[in-house]
């Protein structure tokens, strides 16, 4: 089985960083607002996810990218998504 850390970005620019055993499901319960965090900001989508192994390295990987150091990261990371969007 895999765990999923993943990024989504509604129409307002907005992230929200989470991880999952369900990449699909969890899209669509964010989307269908059967989350708290993300209910009144929808809709979402996939911008960016990676793959883990371990339920434990998902955990750890999504905890570090909501650090300043992880979103230094993730704008290097997705820097071409990000510029497409500025111009």
């Amino acid at each position: 089985m895999f765990y999923f850390v993943y990024i989504l970005e509604n129409e307002k620019n907005e992230i929200y960083i989470g991880y999952t055993a369900n990449l699909n499901k969890r899209l669509k319960e964010h989307n269908q607002k059967q989350n708290f965090s993300t209910k009144y900001k929808g809709p979402w989508h996939l911008i960016y996810y990676e793959a883990c192994i371990s339920q434990k390295d998902a955990e750890r990987r999504e905890v570090y990218l909501k650090t300043s150091q992880g979103s230094r990261l993730l704008k290097l990371r997705l820097r071409e998504y990000l510029n497409r969007k500025i111009s």
